[in-house]
């Protein structure tokens, strides 16, 4: 697709793809424990979103460490193995550039409990109701 005919939305639907391809590509390592990590492979992780930059060069990794792992040590631990991830992404998909990898913790369940407790209160509910 040539640059003059691409317009904003098939832009973001290329983002969408090669986000949802870099995530399966970072689950499968992690899931066949092929990241050699003590802290990886002793705790279960999910790979929840990865939102890629407008030209593809960097990719933000959300991340959920299940089963009230610590996160911080699971967060240490990728950030530690970025080059391997990076290595492998590039390696398993055709891009013209190698993306960036950052890992973030994924905060959207911890948002969605809280909501869902504010709307538990007896004086949010009597308003709704």
């Amino acid at each position: 697709m040539s640059r003059q005919h691409s317009t904003p939305e098939t832009r973001s639907v290329r983002l969408l793809k090669v986000g949802e391809q870099v995530r399966h590509v970072i689950s499968e390592l992690l899931t066949r424990q092929q990241v050699h990590d003590d802290v990886l492979s002793a705790h279960s992780v999910s790979v929840t979103e990865v939102r890629m930059s407008p030209d593809l060069r960097h990719a933000t990794v959300f991340v959920k460490p299940l089963l009230g792992a610590d996160e911080e040590a699971v967060l240490k631990a990728l950030r530690t193995n970025t080059a391997y991830f990076q290595k492998e992404v590039a390696g398993k998909l055709r891009l013209k550039y190698a993306a960036r990898i950052k890992f973030l913790p994924d905060e959207s369940f911890d948002e969605a409990s809280r909501i869902d407790s504010l709307l538990d209160d007896p004086r949010v509910r009597r308003d709704l109701g």
